[in-house]
């Protein structure tokens, strides 16, 4: 019975420092949001209200992004299509019209790229209400 709790042990200890080994830093372009939510509150049907979310590239090599993918064709994406280098800032400018909108509204912005953590995801809520009769 020793002889079997020291063979365990042995093995959990060659695993132990096998994961230890995988746990090296990554390297590549990493993508930092300085926010990954952005809420408009409450706007009235048919306006077009608009955020910028800001991002680094907190990795060791150029980011390059490749697409910005939005849910509906209600939100618009503008992006950098020069590579962002290592350190350095840059942002993705997201507009949302709420024309034909009503109720809460939660879009999700999926950014594609060269990162180790690819995809990355942002989104604005916002809560789109009646517009008002002229009278």
């Amino acid at each position: 019975m020793k002889y079997l709790v020291s063979l365990i042990l042995i093995g959990v200890g060659f695993v132990g420092v096998a994961q230890e080994e995988n746990s090296e830093p990554l390297t590549g372009p990493k993508i930092a949001f300085a926010e990954n939510m952005f809420d408009f509150g409450d706007i009235t049907q048919g306006d077009k209200v608009e955020h910028v979310f800001e991002f680094e590239n907190i990795g060791n090599e150029a980011l390059i992004l490749s697409d910005v993918r939005t849910t509906c064709g209600c939100t618009a994406p503008e992006w950098p299509r020069e590579p962002v280098a290592p350190g350095a800032t840059a942002s993705v400018k997201v507009v949302f019209n709420s024309t034909g909108k009503i109720g809460i509204q939660n879009k999700v912005i999926t950014v594609m790229s060269n990162a180790v953590n690819n995809p990355a995801r942002v989104k604005i809520v916002t809560n789109v209400l009646r517009e008002k009769p002229n009278k």
